[in-house]
């Protein structure tokens, strides 16, 4: 259990928020870190390690022939896994990994390739579509450090978007407190 993590698990519970994770190379370890905050059964709802890449279209709703084209390892993948475990669990949030650990490479992306993304709550400015972000990584390392840096990765963007969102929070209810300007 790191800062990062418990601090997520306490917006997510200040804001009345729920959390799924979609995970593939990282093979249920973010689960495994939101699950050792103590309450985090208040804000988890669970997680889908879609370890192979059939898994992904069927059990995440993938496109089908994104994964044809492009195979797992590939940005549009990581969103639409964040969006899939999101709408299957019925959180608000989904976060989602994908990637190549090692030792070889997969889908012709190198070891250390990382998409990792976020699929949160409608945005108030844009009630159409739904706040997503997707970070590439390239990673060094060993496998075991590949995937655990991983883990940090998506914890962390989760947290900027939690975090700025207690921020936008915040600023309206200071805004409302000061007449309006």
């Amino acid at each position: 259990m790191n800062p990062t993590t418990t601090e997520l698990v306490r917006l997510l519970k200040v804001n009345g928020e729920t959390l799924a994770v979609a995970e593939s190379l990282t093979g249920g370890l973010v689960a495994a870190e939101i699950t050792s905050v103590p309450g985090a059964s208040q804000v988890f709802r669970g997680s889908v390690t879609a370890y192979a890449t059939e898994l992904k279209h069927r059990l995440l709703g993938v496109d089908a022939g994104l994964l044809a084209r492009s195979g797992a390892v590939d940005p549009q993948v990581a969103a639409q896994m964040a969006a899939g475990v999101r709408e299957a669990l019925g959180a608000d949030w989904g976060i989602a990994t994908t990637g190549v650990a090692g030792p070889d490479p997969q889908d012709g992306q190198p070891v250390g390739t990382v998409y990792i993304a976020v699929d949160g709550p409608r945005g108030q400015g844009s009630p159409s579509a739904p706040s997503g972000k997707v970070e590439a990584l390239r990673l060094n390392g060993s496998r075991a450090e590949i995937r655990m840096e991983s883990v940090r990765s998506v914890l962390a963007l989760l947290l900027a978007e939690l975090a700025g969102e207690q921020t936008g929070n915040e600023r309206a209810q200071d805004t409302e407190r000061n007449g309006g300007f």
